[in-house]
């Protein structure tokens, strides 16, 4: 197998998070007004999706300054079965104005992820820092690495909702 350098896994993971992002904008986008507040995913609507990504952008932002400076990022304060006490503040703070505002809101602040993790160098975005959370290793690149497994879940929700629903 050969060896991955730390810039190329940077690259995959910012590359990652970026296409997936447009996949779900692009795909949200094309949900008819009926359907944007309509539950689909258990108590959520399209709308909760995107705020939930919103924040989450936000929250990675700061969890990145937060291990680079050595400490477990503050959103594990927040930790219970599926984040869902923590997704619901997010969704409560970011789901306002129209959607289509909202889309843009979710690309400018994934936007702002994207610019805030490029900055970082490739050594600090994989550092091992030993942070451990209930025995987990947490590193910037974990983080994305597990923002862009939930995006891409989340995409494939969406998608099966348009199919259904349009």
């Amino acid at each position: 197998m050969p060896y991955i350098t730390i810039d190329a896994r940077k690259k995959k993971v910012l590359r990652d998070l970026a296409k997936v992002r447009m996949e779900i904008i692009t795909t949200a986008n094309k949900l008819p007004p009926s359907k944007q507040r309509e539950i689909f995913l258990g108590v959520w609507s399209a709308r909760h999706l995107i705020a939930h990504l919103i924040g989450w952008d936000y929250t990675n932002i700061i969890a990145s300054k937060e291990l680079i400076s050595g400490k477990l990022p503050s959103f594990y304060e927040h930790h219970d079965r599926d984040w869902s006490s923590y997704n619901r503040k997010l969704i409560e703070r970011h789901n306002r104005g129209s959607f289509g505002n909202m889309l843009l809101a979710a690309q400018r602040s994934h936007n702002k992820l994207i610019s805030s993790l490029e900055s970082i160098s490739s050594e600090e975005f994989a550092l091992d820092r030993n942070i451990r959370y209930r025995g987990w290793r947490v590193t910037i690149e974990r983080l994305l690495q597990s923002e862009a497994k939930d995006e891409r879940i989340h995409l494939n929700q969406l998608r099966r909702y348009t199919r259904i629903k349009l």
